[in-house]
């Protein structure tokens, strides 16, 4: 099991814009269902710190990147991010129904 956290600080500004965006991937993977993948994106108290949780299953490449929403997701991001984002490879030790 492959999971990687990826934290990213946006403009204030740009909050209402991101999380409109982000409503559209997850409509568009929901209707995509690609196998292998579990995502998942959430605020932070800060208000302008977003973290992604991202699982491919193994052998399995990401399946979001044929998602078109997904893709204009990630172009218009550099646009949105104060800096850039953190991106961490996790080691899930124990999970129940999250990974």
């Amino acid at each position: 099991m492959n999971v990687l956290m990826v934290r990213s600080r946006i403009q204030a500004e740009s909050v209402a814009e991101v999380e409109a965006a982000i409503e559209k991937v997850f409509s568009a993977i929901k209707q995509a269902q690609p196998a292998g993948v579990r995502y998942a994106s959430s605020r932070l108290a800060d208000g302008v710190t977003f973290v992604v949780l991202l699982e491919l299953e193994g052998g399995v490449d990401n399946p979001l990147a044929a998602v078109p929403a997904f893709v204009e997701f990630q172009e218009d991001l550099k646009n949105w991010i104060a800096e850039p984002p953190t991106v961490e490879q996790m080691t899930v030790i124990g999970s129940y129904r999250l990974f």
